[in-house]
């Protein structure tokens, strides 16, 4: 991987202001917060850039007499005053009965199939930076995204931000509760205030992409369906089974029809395949002379429990984003533990690189990324190392 001098961390944990969170004053507990990462990422209409920051907000002490707490909103979806209503509680289980080995959640008993909690609650927090997306202008905590009914009690995660077109945002978040894992909607005519649209994709699906422009007058989007049973490709075959990217297309964004080919695949001959998933929305450009839809996707190598995440791209044409113009066999982006040093008494993962937003400008690409579920990542990224 090529170092790149543009490449920073821009909102770390330290940033965010707990007493304005839309937790704060609802429950005799103290928070802190775990990460501030994954941000979407667009441009507004004034020319500075807009990170909507994944922020993981966990208990302090979430184990005491016994039992282990999660956060939970409670309410029914309804709204007063145009306020969601209802209140975060704590959800306490009986120590002996969870896994708590991975740091971002446990496991409780279930009926023969996999059932966790998190040790966060996620919401979402507007971030206006500079144009070159290095530095903070405003934090919108008045423009907090936070849940609003059952469908999402355990919070919002990983925001991807598609300008579609001028004045046509789409935001695309995973909603997590015991209903359901699923993807969620959100549109804005100025990046900044947003308008919940509804559930788009009602299965376990972590990933969804929107294509930032129309493909001959249809709406595209990456998806990455998930699930814990997956059939053996053939013998010989060079492909993997598992998680992998899909395609599907919409009439008006908001009603989503599969595609029938499959999209980009994990490979046997790879072990940084082996989970894979869509990272940044993708974007019309040119790179090494091709014009299409540049696809920032992470593969994950199996390490451990979490892995490594880096971050790998893919060329789609234009005119038929099912055709695969170009791909690079090496990383873009790899996990930095130099970034991450100066906060090393707050990691509790490493080797994880998320991008999850893109910007073209000219002669370089803007890429947001959250780097060890921890903080915010800002690299520019010169065209020439693409392609």
């Amino acid at each position: 991987m090529t170092a790149f001098p543009h490449d920073r961390l821009v909102i770390t944990p330290h940033v965010i202001d707990l007493a304005r969170s839309p937790l704060a004053g609802h429950f005799d507990a103290e928070t802190y917060v775990l990460g501030a990462f994954n941000p979407g990422m667009t441009v507004l209409p004034n020319g500075n850039v807009l990170l909507m920051v994944r922020v993981a907000e966990a208990l302090r002490e979430p184990v005491r007499d016994g039992k282990v707490h999660a956060i939970r909103w409670d309410g029914d979806g309804r709204e007063i005053g145009g306020q969601a209503f209802g209140r975060y509680v704590l959800d306490a289980w009986p120590l002996e009965l969870v896994d708590t080995r991975d740091p971002r959640k446990f496991m409780v008993p279930g009926g023969g199939w996999k059932v966790m909690a998190l040790t966060s609650l996620s919401w979402l927090l507007p971030v206006e930076m500079t144009p070159d997306a290095m530095d903070i202008v405003a934090i919108h905590y008045d423009k907090a995204i936070a849940p609003q009914g059952p469908w999402q009690c355990y919070g919002l995660e990983d925001a991807r931000i598609s300008r579609v077109a001028e004045g046509q945002y789409l935001m695309t978040t995973c909603s997590v509760s015991p209903e359901r894992h699923s993807t969620t909607l959100y549109s804005s005519n100025n990046g900044l205030d947003w308008t919940f649209e509804g559930l788009v994709l009602d299965h376990q699906n972590k990933d969804m992409l929107i294509f930032e422009g129309l493909v001959n007058g249809q709406y595209w989007a990456q998806t990455r369906p998930l699930g814990d049973l997956w059939f053996a490709y053939p013998p010989g075959s060079p492909w993997r089974a598992g998680p992998s990217i899909n395609l599907a297309t919409s009439p008006d964004g908001r009603h989503w029809k599969p595609h029938l080919s499959p999209h980009i695949r994990p490979r046997t001959d790879s072990t940084a395949s082996a989970r894979m998933g869509g990272g940044a929305p993708p974007i019309l450009t040119e790179v090494a002379g091709r014009r299409g839809w540049l696809s920032l996707w992470h593969g994950v190598e199996p390490k451990e429990i979490v892995g490594v995440y880096r971050t790998f791209w893919t060329l789609l044409d234009e005119n038929d984003p099912t055709r695969v113009l170009a791909q690079g066999e090496a990383p873009l982006l790899e996990p930095d533990a130099e970034l991450t040093r100066p906060l090393e008494d707050l990691l509790y993962l490493r080797d994880v690189v998320f991008t999850t937003g893109v910007i073209d400008q000219g002669d370089r690409f803007i890429i947001a990324s959250g780097e060890a579920d921890l903080a915010c990542r800002i690299t520019h990224v010169p065209k020439d190392a693409i392609g």
